[in-house]
């Protein structure tokens, strides 16, 4: 047998479903094998691969062994001349691995093989040819240099970045999302080291195996799209200590003990240099907006007391005592900064509407409470008013400053509607078109582009593949979709290199799938991008749905006496109002039906259902149109919908 393909799957079912279906291409011809090693996803990745690809080698493990281990419990009962260790996150061109094979044979002084990949947006990615990180290589990674200088010999040597991306060369570490591997060289240098469990292990085997006397080498002759970690979010800190904590072990590993122990202070001051950013970073992207109303409004509003309390109340002979300053003012803010979050006013992108909402219903609350507190806690009313004219006045400024910059956290939802050109034949433009159209996305325009470049324009389509440029112009595109079953893989990526300057998102849409992966921006581009079900999972609706429980249990524990004589279990449905009040059911949930299938967002199990208010009405209470309400109440999920559910359903049940 000629080759191995050895995939590890973690919890990324449909980046996996579109690596096999690159993988199953690209094998054609070739006398050769693939393995999925399943680390324990609870995804449904194994169902899928037993559905769409049978002739996959599956070995399903009970716990996450991690990537070393997972690797090498493939690569024991392979049988291929060559080893292919691919990330499940990957796309490989049609005649990636027969490229590959060939130069492998003709050179039997490699050992192993690492290919040209691109991100989502087509950049080429540095990582596709890496130098030794040596103590002085990673120290210039790690502070900077690398990047200020990314094609000097010394300060880039981490990515020898003084080597060309579009020629063959010699390099020292092959990247663990595509590495193509001799078999007599593992049987030579040994395995993947477990002891890494993620991170660092290709970099440990590549050392090996220059060690071992072979060589490896950059192919750029083929190319791959790597989304980058889907599977681990790198700005978090866990990913900085597991990372460098990894490169620690490397070099305590391959390094002389003097060498190892600069090598591991240079390290762990990096782990805590970066562990410290990663976490202002995450701090500052949560809380700076608030942060920054919280600071502006009280600010705001001490002055306006200030100044009203001396001129006006006082008339210059005197101001508020400092408890309106020191209690008072912020008890306001405070409540003005609640009341925005329930709103909406906090949720990405910033909308103006909601804040402005959020402000007048904390005034209220506001006002209420001025009613109920003690006479030494009332001050002007006034400053109700002139405080929330101020909030409303700062968080629009605030929020038209940020749009008027571009910056994606503030762009309305008008601006950020997407524009969508899909690239295929007929059959499949269609079957894309008709699947975005039955989501909850809103989309301003759908074209269908035709995958042919030659010949007259079918009707219903805009354009042909060689005319996307002017397509993209002339109708404002924002989002290239390409049906992989009508465009080769090497098209799709000459593509989306070719179109990079149009500074649009790509796409593809696996044959037979009801996913569509890329980057939705240069900042997510490792982000996956499913056309699915999930209106009611976004967090605005969540936390408005817990709202609306709470709220709904309080009234069925108020009023419970006169409902008790409408509803047909009185007891019951007082239970059920506690159980919803702390969080263990929620008043509307799914119907009886299979929503793995439908891959619907997991709620908690609800007292009603969208069936419910129908059920007395005697409609035929089926799997199918179960399945159907589920996916109309998922999809189109708003918080005047439990209303309206919970009512009708008290009264269906009268």
């Amino acid at each position: 047998m000629k080759l191995s393909v050895i995939i590890v799957n973690y919890n990324v079912e449909f980046f996996l479903e579109q690596c096999l279906s690159s993988v199953r291409r690209s094998m054609q011809g070739i006398d050769g094998e693939v393995f999925v090693v399943d680390n324990n996803s609870v995804d449904g990745s194994l169902k899928m691969v037993a559905n769409k690809f049978p002739e996959v080698k599956v070995i399903a493990n009970k716990e996450n062994l991690g990537f070393s281990r997972a690797n090498n419990q493939a690569i024991r009962i392979s049988t291929g001349e060559y080893v292919l260790l691919l990330n499940p996150d990957t796309v490989v061109e049609d005649d990636t691995f027969s490229k590959c094979i060939a130069f492998m044979d003709s050179h039997p002084d490699a050992g192993g093989l690492g290919v040209k990949m691109m991100d989502g947006k087509g950049n080429f990615l540095p990582e596709s040819k890496r130098g030794l990180p040596t103590p002085e290589a990673a120290f210039y990674k790690m502070f900077g240099l690398t990047k200020l200088f990314p094609h000097s010999k010394r300060f880039a040597r981490y990515y020898m970045g003084h080597l060309s991306c579009d020629e063959t060369n010699e390099c020292e570490i092959l990247a663990g999302a595509f590495m193509m591997m001799r078999r007599e060289t593992l049987d030579k240098v040994g395995l993947l080291d477990e002891t890494f469990f993620m991170y660092g292990e290709d970099i440990d085997l590549s050392y090996r195996i220059t060690q071992g006397g072979y060589k490896n080498y950059y192919f750029p002759e083929t190319r791959i799209i790597h989304y980058k970690g889907e599977s681990t979010k790198k700005t978090s800190v866990n990913y900085v200590f597991v990372f460098y904590k990894a490169m620690e072990i490397f070099a305590k590993k391959h390094f002389g003990q003097k060498r190892a122990f600069w090598f591991s202070f240079f390290i762990n001051l990096a782990i805590y240099f970066k562990a410290f950013l990663a976490l202002l970073s995450q701090f500052f992207h949560k809380i700076a907006i608030p942060f920054l109303d919280a600071l502006l409004g009280y600010a705001g509003l001490a002055v306006i007391s200030y100044y009203w309390g001396r001129a006006i109340i006082y008339d210059g002979t005197g101001n508020y005592p400092i408890t309106l300053f020191a209690v008072v003012l912020p008890a306001y803010v405070l409540i003005w900064l609640i009341s925005t979050y329930f709103a909406g006013g906090y949720d990405k992108p910033y909308s103006i509407p909601k804040g402005l909402f959020g402000i007048a219903a904390g005034s209220v609350f506001v006002l209420m409470l001025y009613a109920l507190v003690p006479e030494t806690l009332r001050f002007s009313r006034s400053l109700i008013l002139l405080g929330t004219l101020w909030f409303a006045l700062e968080m629009s400024i605030t929020r038209l400053i940020g749009i008027s910059m571009g910056k994606e956290s503030f762009l309305s939802k008008r601006n950020a509607r997407k524009r969508f050109i899909i690239i295929g034949s007929l059959e499949e433009t269609h079957r894309v078109e008709s699947l975005i159209q039955s989501t909850s996305i809103k989309p301003d325009f759908i074209g269908l582009v035709s995958s042919d470049a030659k010949g007259e324009t079918p009707d219903g389509f805009i354009g042909r593949i060689n005319q996307v440029p002017d397509i993209i112009t002339i109708y404002k595109i924002t989002e290239v979709i390409f049906c992989s079953k009508d465009v080769p893989h090497q098209v799709i990526i000459d593509k989306m290199v070719e179109w990079h300057a149009t500074n649009v998102d790509y796409k593809i849409a696996p044959e037979d799938s009801l996913s569509i992966i890329g980057s939705n921006s240069i900042n997510t581009r490792g982000d996956l991008y499913t056309v699915d079900i999930k209106a009611i999972d976004t967090v605005a609706n969540r936390r408005n749905k817990r709202l609306l429980d709470v709220v709904l249990s309080g009234f069925s524990l108020v009023f419970w006496l006169p409902l008790a004589l409408v509803v047909r279990k009185p007891i019951r449905f007082l239970k059920d109002a506690v159980l919803v009040l702390f969080g263990r059911r929620t008043w509307v949930g799914y119907c009886n039906a299979d929503n793995e299938i439908q891959k619907l967002p997991k709620i908690r199990r609800g007292i009603f259902t969208p069936a419910t208010p129908i059920e007395k009405l005697g409609t035929e209470s089926d799997a199918e149109f179960h399945n159907k309400l589920n996916l109309l109440y998922a999809r189109d999920y708003t918080v005047w919908k439990d209303a309206e559910i919970f009512f009708r359903s008290v009264a269906a049940k009268a």
